[in-house]
């Protein structure tokens, strides 16, 4: 099943993230080759999330949404996921698109704190909801 591959592949790019994760804030912002890495994994993650809240939306036949928040609108509006882990992800989202694209400035402090407290939690706790779902 692809959900499956895709919990998979979260799971390693976190882990892949952890190894590499300074290990300070100062060590952030001066170490340019990490920073850049570590900005790559987010964006990586934050979008094998979102494949995998499509992959969950088309296993369960649900409404097809009209992007990436409309997705997450629609998990949580069927209850598989709750509205603060909504919230989360979304503001992920919003990160990965600032990062990717380029809009505005990158507040290091934010993506730094987002590294090393948020992104692994609620991508766990997103695929502990999906799980409950997919058959083991």
């Amino acid at each position: 099943m692809r959900a499956k591959d895709k919990i998979r592949e979260i799971e390693r790019f976190l882990n892949e993230l952890k190894d590499i994760l300074p290990a300070s804030f100062e060590e952030y912002k001066e170490n340019l080759e990490k920073k850049a890495a570590c900005e790559r994994y987010l964006e990586k993650i934050v979008e094998a999330v979102i494949d995998l809240a499509f992959l969950v939306i088309k296993s369960k036949k649900l409404k097809i949404p009209e992007d990436d928040v409309d997705a997450l609108n629609i998990l949580l509006n069927t209850k598989i996921i709750n509205e603060k882990l909504a919230k989360r992800l979304k503001n992920a989202k919003g990160m990965r698109n600032i990062i990717a694209h380029q809009y505005g400035k990158v507040e290091d402090d934010v993506v730094f704190d987002a590294i090393t407290k948020e992104l692994a939690r609620d991508a766990d706790l997103f695929i502990k909801s999906v799980k409950k779902l997919i058959p083991q």
